[in-house]
């Protein structure tokens, strides 16, 4: 039996409402726990499937939703890469078998495959920030190269991008029949699987992908930091959290004796096993539905897979309670947010420009952006993952403007910290944007303790 379908015929896999293939996409999308469709106690196998976020039918989701008499202005959208192969190999095993060329006829399939493979062929020309133009625009290996963007990654994004055309050009009319260049701003780290992402969602969110209006900056920081990069007390905070990492790893008699277990399979000391981060490998024979590896030795098997990922779990949990990752992710994150509040400011303004943002990023760009909103709770970035801003007028009030945070299609803006009260305090049906402005401008700092009153001094703050 391959390891999906056993999957699958755990029962408490398995919701009561299924989708054609087995696994609901409600269930699949939900970020916060919820207590009727989810099992009663964790269950790594579970947060693994939706980790993997395997493309099915089209998801309901909360974009663009808003009272009548409000109008879309500015719409910020932080994706991380679709599916892609592992970053590390497991010692002595044979790589996964997986194509990363792009087939029409292969699942998981989307109907803008082919035409999304063609028109990247013929964009040579593409003129994107150095280095980026040096980048392949699409995946094309019969055996994965490391790292590299699967076909499922592709039609991961190719689905949010119709989704997001479909709410936020269709409905909304965001942007007009005859947009220009200037109306986007992109933006993307070095890497192929976030350029080759943020394209693949592109093709699928405008209705006329034109090279010449597609212009990709580069962003040489995972944190989106641009000039503001240098924050010694943010690295400070984050030593202390890899201590804490340490820590609670020590503490887990379990997993030190599954990770000898898997080092005797593979005939190599444990610590060289451990430090080859065998989940990333083991996550996609899971994702792909490839049996894990086996040598003469015996086999890696599910239930080493379980105690490595229940393990992971543990340490987004301790991680929530310790809050030294939450002093990381307010200084890490900050830079980004003020640059997202400064193009939103613009747009309040009635600027034109930068109307629809797109940053092409990784788990550990959205992961700090997420907790330093206080959205704690939310499930670490899966493949594909998007997390969205949206800037909104009161069209009876035009001076007035709200603003919506949604990740992976729900609305999350009344668990954020600068808006988990607004109900409390006023009858308004939006979160005020000065509620955000002032959050990145002041609140953010006060979270941190001390007496910083801005970014600079935050990261220069002594006796931390």
């Amino acid at each position: 039996m391959d390891v999906l379908t056993a999957l699958l015929l755990l029962v408490h896999l398995i919701p009561v409402s299924t989708a054609k293939n087995g696994v609901s996409s409600k269930s699949r999308k939900r970020i916060m726990p919820d207590p009727v469709t989810e099992p009663p106690v964790t269950d790594p196998v579970y947060e693994a499937l939706l980790y993997c976020n395997i493309p099915s039918v089209a998801e309901r989701s909360m974009e663009g939703h808003a009272p009548h008499h409000f109008k879309l202005v500015s719409v910020h959208v932080f994706i991380r890469h679709g599916d892609r192969y592992p970053l590390y190999v497991i010692p002595k095993t044979k790589r996964p078998e997986i194509d990363c060329t792009l087939v029409a006829n292969r699942k998981p399939y989307h109907p803008k495959l082919e035409a999304f493979v063609s028109h990247m062929s013929k964009g040579s020309g593409a003129s994107f920030e150095s280095p980026l133009n040096s980048l392949p625009l699409y995946p094309n290996h019969p055996l994965c190269e490391m790292g590299e963007l699967t076909q499922t990654g592709v039609v991961q994004h190719l689905q949010n991008g119709q989704l997001l055309r479909d709410i936020y050009l269709k409905k909304h009319k965001l942007l007009p029949n005859d947009w220009s260049a200037d109306q986007l701003y992109l933006e993307t780290t070095g890497k192929s699987r976030t350029l080759q992402s943020g394209l693949a969602l592109l093709y699928g969110f405008l209705p006329d992908f034109d090279w010449k209006k597609i212009y990709f900056r580069h962003q040489p920081s995972a944190l989106f930091c641009s000039g503001s990069c240098y924050c010694p007390v943010r690295n400070q905070y984050l030593e202390k959290e890899q201590r804490r990492q340490y820590l609670l790893r020590l503490k887990n008699s379990q997993l030190e004796k599954t990770y000898g277990e898997m080092a005797k399979i593979v005939d190599v000391p444990t610590k060289q096993l451990r430090a080859a981060n065998p989940i990333d490998s083991m996550l996609c024979h899971l994702c792909h539905n490839v049996s894990f590896p086996c040598t003469r030795n015996g086999c890696v098997d599910m239930e080493h897979f379980k105690v490595i990922k229940t393990h992971q779990i543990e340490d987004e949990r301790e991680r929530r309670e310790k809050k030294l990752y939450l002093g990381y992710s307010l200084l890490g994150a900050h830079p980004i947010l003020n640059q997202t509040i400064s193009r939103m400011q613009r747009a309040t303004e009635g600027r034109k420009e930068e109307l629809f943002a797109l940053y092409s990023a990784h788990d550990v760009t959205l992961s700090p952006v997420l907790s330093a909103l206080g959205l704690s709770e939310a499930r670490f970035p899966r493949f594909a993952a998007r997390l969205i801003f949206e800037l909104w007028q009161d069209r009876e009030k035009p001076n007035e403007h709200s603003v919506r945070i949604l990740y992976n299609g729900v609305d999350v803006t009344f668990h954020t910290s600068f808006c988990q009260d607004h109900h409390k305090r006023s009858p308004k049906p939006m979160c005020p944007f000065e509620n955000l402005v002032r959050f990145v401008k002041r609140d953010m700092f006060v979270a941190l303790g001390g007496s910083s009153t801005n970014y600079y001094d935050a990261c220069h703050r002594e006796g931390f």
